[in-house]
């Protein structure tokens, strides 16, 4: 898993399985710091205009419902990669705002 996000993280051509990875372990890998690394990870290094950059949104959305927590780091870029969806969905698609949505749903942030 981390070697697949590690190789999509430097080489575009790897997105499609590295997403399927990130998904997967999002809605499934019992290990909330785990999950939440690499969301961050994804969400922080993958190139602007990549769909890890949405996916990565939604999956702090995934992790935010499964555990019921999320670092301020973690919020903090779930908020940022919704506002830059919502300015350019070029940039980050649209993903990362329904990911914010139920990061503010199950954290109760509303």
């Amino acid at each position: 898993m981390v070697e697949t996000l590690e190789r999509a993280l430097r080489d575009r051509s790897a997105e499609g399985e590295a997403a399927a990875v990130l998904v997967g372990t999002a809605l499934n890998d019992d290990d909330a710091e785990f999950v939440e690394h690499w969301c961050v990870q994804v969400g922080t290094r993958a190139v602007p205009g990549s769909p890890l950059l949405g996916l990565a949104g939604l999956c702090l959305g995934h992790t935010a419902r499964r555990f019921r927590h999320l670092s301020d780091e973690a919020l903090a870029l779930a908020q940022s990669l919704s506002a830059r969806a919502e300015t350019d969905p070029a940039d980050v698609d649209g993903r990362a705002v329904d990911g914010y949505d139920d990061v503010r749903s199950f954290l109760h942030l509303w």
